[in-house]
């Protein structure tokens, strides 16, 4: 199995070989700050089986006991790195997130309570009404395309 994946702009792309371990969401505080939102969405991959396709990440010890790697250019989190012949690599940087799909949750106790309730959030159809649409046609994105071309 070949799976790719890369940051938002492009500046940094890998390709991993091989099957991917155990997809988790964390809930600590730290994976809270390194990926701005509620948990991080991370797949383990085998470091012999990861191969960094263009570009370096930078990385950001944030720990005694992890380093977490990401895009310099745009910023985007890409990886937990821990002692071990594993990594973490953050879901959905894959070019196909859905081939990781998250089995367990890790660090409950830092778990934002509204997490349980999101489904029923009321839904806002951006594209609604002339102005919605009209903006949303107009947007030109500079994101780096999922898969290579």
């Amino acid at each position: 199995m070949t799976i790719t994946g890369g940051c938002q702009c492009g500046a940094v792309r890998y390709r991993i070989e091989g099957a991917l371990g155990r997809a988790s969401l964390c809930h600590c505080r730290m994976c809270q700050k390194a990926f701005g939102g509620p948990f991080g969405a991370l797949v383990s991959a085998r470091r012999a089986g990861l191969i960094w396709t263009r570009g370096a990440r930078a990385t950001f010890a944030s720990s005694n006991k992890v380093e977490r790697g990401f895009c310099a250019a745009c910023g985007t989190p890409l990886t937990f790195e821990y002692a071990g012949d594993w990594m973490d690599i953050a879901i959905f940087t894959l070019d196909d997130p859905s081939v990781a799909p998250p089995t367990v949750q890790l660090s409950p106790e830092a778990r934002q309570g509204w997490i349980d309730h999101v489904a029923d959030i009321p839904v806002r159809d951006l594209s609604e009404g002339q102005a919605g649409a009209e903006h949303y046609a107009s947007i030109v994105s500079n994101q780096h395309p999922d898969f290579e071309r």
